[in-house]
């Protein structure tokens, strides 16, 4: 031990000794935790030479005082012999830690120890700025040339970090906060460098170091800096050029046979298609059995016949101007169709259902449909955490970092009504928006940066390198499946032709262009490698080209039969249970809406009361309970109570009630109190109408975040899911929802007419026709009610076939209610009738304590009365 007590003084010597060490109790060192506890990182501000001082000591009074690995870094360096030979190894050992010679040799060697650390650090960090991302090699992927100055781009970049040249070769312990060592925990400089670079500075960029859970960011730095991680099989490779051959001979095939026909292809970025395979493949084998998808037009196509697989020649008859459609509607263009198909994954051998949802052009209008669908089918199946269900939404750069959807959708992922437990988005970067250079388009250095504000790591990756985009792919599908949080990739590529294949994108963009033009394709470039490598032969390989060119052609011949479109046979929502074989009602008329008193009087009594015992309400609270089991008493109702009684009765019949909205759980106007909360406990709350029948179904409220566009989409999609739910979206004020008019026009208006997609969503629109100021009678509450009595044609008795009709042959209903009957028959009537059409409800603001906007419990009894010139 001499040699270490040698030591031992050299270090007291080269240091402040930390006063105060003798205290009571057991201290153990961590070196990820360096000096303090609380720090997640190493920091060379916040340590100096006393911390390794400091656990020398404590290891020489107790070795289980130290963490295990300086535990070992003692152990080894006492057993070197004789004592010349240890006093020599320890000092080879202790360097990038300490020194046993002169106070200002050890102290140098501390700070170097501490560099290294801090330059580690600054790979994690920012390394993915260096990352040879582009595959045209002619930009950088940030958007700028920004170079960090704390990466070793050079050497001379390390006199920033007080290190020399001839530190290069010196060995360094690596911290904890690394796992570029592997089985290693010390390195040389030099070693440690190249090991921090191929990580992240080559083909894959990763940023993770912004996310606030230790845990998390070791995970990834476990995936990206363990040495030989990324390795695939010789069966992995060959599959990945069999999917290349798919994706890319099939974009051919089009540009053959319809060369002056707009596909909006997927040259550049053909890697999508065994990228999105990868990452249902390793969903699949965690459990996942559906899988939703939402993306833009840009190789939708592709996504339709070589992911979701649907029928070749089914897709080919798209482009024959000849095809006449026999179902109702308009139709739409053939890249914003969608699908849905159950099949076998070909990997796990298990059974998967696709489904890719249908979208207009308004690129991430299906953002939050795509999450509300996801949401819908995890609640359905009792997938409580997203182990069975999962979404993947596809973006564009452009889309990504200009459209305000994207951060409404993004800010829905962790709330409890709303999470689906983990989105992976797949960003199909161009470097290019139509014809918008990147520099103009976006203030961020990456198109994904809104990723950043829920903590969702990202992972940049150049897609001319498959193998690159395969792992990033599969480590994102093990981090959903961990951590059941978003993740984005970044598959940064280019658009080999314009924004459509008949645009000349040299106008605008001739430098990325020309490069472009002399751009060999990936599928070579990967199979060349193959081919040097002994992986494939070259027949093999041109046997593979052979085998799909022959498939794209019989479907052709095929398609050629096809003489009429069905639109039917691209639902991405089939209700197959709910219609008849052929897609029509299974009735052409609706029952009677009407409830007896009996059941009328026991939901208006729970309504009127507290479930749970010592449940402490507002006095408030309790004077509208007590008004409310006054008007029961009475067997009269108010707008709260009429509404409370139809969710009530379908809850009864089984039917899930979901609603949803901003500020609903109260009201607006402090009148459904649908949640009480206890006024002395906490976060204890109680959902009365959850109390109601003893084997009811569920009833959903949820307080939406502020937002419109991206809950009315969600809304709308859960609401897809399943047409035995009664799905409510409530907005704030009557015309808050203009600010979700996207989803209104391009899905709930014209949804049947383009896509054949029924849709039961029901949108409340407090306080309807006032509003329009003093000067118009009708804005005063009383005009509104009485002029609602004295149109007799308003709210007719709705009865007979030919009504039920007229409702089936609408997109959609619009509805003044004029009285808490009229508006409790309405809702009612949206489930019982044999079809869904969405129903937009103009509910009123004055009347809806107005004493006279009253119903009796006699009006709810029988019948039921609808708009009839109000509805379209």
């Amino acid at each position: 031990m001499s040699q270490l007590r040698h030591l031992a003084g050299a270090l007291r010597s080269s240091s402040q000794w930390m006063k105060g060490r003798a205290g009571t109790g057991r201290r153990v060192f961590h070196p990820r935790r360096n000096c303090s506890s609380r720090a997640a990182e190493p920091s060379l501000a916040a340590c100096s030479s006393s911390y390794v001082v400091e656990m020398y000591y404590a290891w020489l009074e107790d070795h289980k005082n130290v963490h295990e690995s300086w535990d070992a870094y003692f152990r080894n360096a006492q057993a070197s012999s004789p004592e010349e030979a240890r006093e020599k190894h320890l000092s080879t050992l202790l360097q990038g830690r300490t020194m046993s010679q002169t106070p200002a040799m050890s102290q140098k060697v501390v700070q170097d120890h501490l560099a290294v650390h801090t330059l580690i650090r600054a790979y994690q960090v920012r390394g993915h700025h260096v990352a040879q991302l582009d595959p045209l090699g002619i930009l950088t992927a940030d958007r700028n040339s920004f170079n960090p100055s704390d990466l070793i781009t050079s050497i001379d970049k390390l006199g920033s970090y007080g290190l020399e040249e001839s530190d290069l070769d010196k060995t360094f312990q690596l911290p904890q906060t690394t796992f570029i060592g592997g089985n290693e925990s010390t390195l040389p400089l030099r070693e440690i460098i190249r090991r921090l670079e191929m990580s992240y500075c080559s083909h894959i960029g990763v940023e993770f170091m912004f996310i606030n859970n230790v845990e998390q960011c070791q995970w990834i730095r476990q995936k990206f800096e363990s040495p030989e991680i990324m390795p695939f099989s010789d069966r992995e490779k060959r599959t990945l050029l069999a999917r290349l051959v798919r994706s890319t001979r099939f974009e051919d095939f089009l540009a053959r046979k319809w060369s002056s026909e707009k596909r909006f292809g997927l040259e550049g970025c053909e890697v999508l298609i065994p990228a999105l395979k990868m990452i249902i493949d390793k969903s699949s084998e965690a459990g996942i059995e559906s899988v939703i998808m939402g993306m833009p037009h840009r190789g939708r196509l592709n996504v339709l016949a070589n992911v979701v697989r649907k029928d070749l020649d089914q897709i080919f008859c798209q482009f024959d101007p000849k095809l006449e459609a026999t179902d109702e509607g308009s139709g739409d263009v053939k890249y914003h169709l969608g699908m849905y198909h159950e099949r076998i994954n070909s990997e796990t051998d298990k059974n998967i259902t696709l489904s890719l949802m249908a979208n207009p052009s308004h690129l991430e209008a299906v953002d939050p449909v795509v999450q509300g669908k996801t949401k819908a089918e995890q609640f359905y199946s009792g997938d409580t955490e997203g182990r069975r269900v999962m979404a993947i939404l596809i973006h564009g750069d452009a889309a990504f970092a200009g459209q305000g959807v994207v951060y409404e959708t993004f800010h829905l992922s962790e709330l409890p009504s709303y999470s689906t437990h983990g989105t992976i988005h797949v960003v199909v970067n161009n470097q290019i928006g139509f014809t918008t250079d990147p520099r103009v388009a976006r203030s961020s250095p990456y198109p994904t940066d809104v990723a950043r504000v829920v903590n969702a790591p990202i992972f940049h990756v150049n897609a001319d390198d498959p193998e690159a985009v395969m792992y990033v792919c599969r480590v994102a599908a093990e981090w959903r499946n961990t951590f059941n949080k978003d993740v984005v990739i970044d598959l940064v590529c280019y658009r080999r032709f314009g924004h459509n294949e008949m645009d000349e994108p040299m106008f605008t963009q001739p430098l990325m262009y020309k490069q472009i033009r002399i751009q060999e394709h990936v599928l070579k470039k990967y199979a060349d490698k193959l081919i040097s490598e002994g992986v494939v032969t070259l027949q093999e390989y041109e046997e593979e080209v052979a085998k799909y060119d022959k498939i794209c052609e019989e479907a052709y011949r095929s398609s050629k039969d096809e003489k009429i479109l069905q639109i039917r046979h691209w639902l991405d929502s089939p209700w197959p249970d709910f219609f008849t074989p052929e897609g029509e009602p299974k009735s052409t008329s609706c029952p009677s809406t009407g409830l007896n008193e009996e059941v009328l009087r026991h939901i208006g009594e729970v309504a009127s009361s507290v479930p749970l015992k010592d449940f402490a309400i507002h006095s408030g609270l309790s004077r509208i309970l007590r008004g409310r089991a006054d008007m029961v008493a009475k067997l009269s109702v108010d707008w709260a109570l009429a509404e409370y009684m139809a969710f009530g009765s379908l809850l009864k019949d089984g039917i899930h009630v979901r609603l949803s909205g901003q500020d609903v759980e109260r009201g607006t106007f402090s009148h459904r109190h649908h949640v009480l909360h206890d006024q002395e406990v906490d976060k204890r709350f109680c959902v009365p109408m959850n109390h109601l029948w003893e084997n009811q179904a569920l009833y959903t409220v949820c307080n939406s975040s502020l937002s419109e566009f991206g809950v009315l989409g969600f809304e709308l999609g859960f609401a897809m899911a399943n047409p035995n739910a009664l799905v409510c979206w409530e907005a704030q004020f009557g015309d808050f929802n203009n600010t979700a008019q996207c989803i209104i026009d391009q899905f709930i208006s014209a949804g049947q007419a383009k896509w054949v997609r029924n849709n039961g969503i029901v949108l409340l629109l407090p306080h309807g026709m006032e509003g329009m100021g003093p000067e118009h009678s009708s804005a005063r509450p009383e005009r509104f009610l009485q002029m609602s009595k004295d149109d007799p044609d308003c709210y007719p008795e709705f009865t007979g076939d030919f009504e039920v009709q007229q409702l089936y042959d609408c997109n959609w209903i619009v509805v003044n209610c004029s009285t808490p009957a009229n508006y409790f028959h309405v809702l009612r009537r949206q489930i019982l009738l044999p079809f869904r059409k969405p129903l937009i409800i103009f509910t009123p603001k004055s009347l809806l304590r107005l004493p006279e906007a009253r119903s009796s419990f006699d009006e709810m009894s029988t019948g039921y009365k609808v708009p009839k010139n109000n509805s379209r």
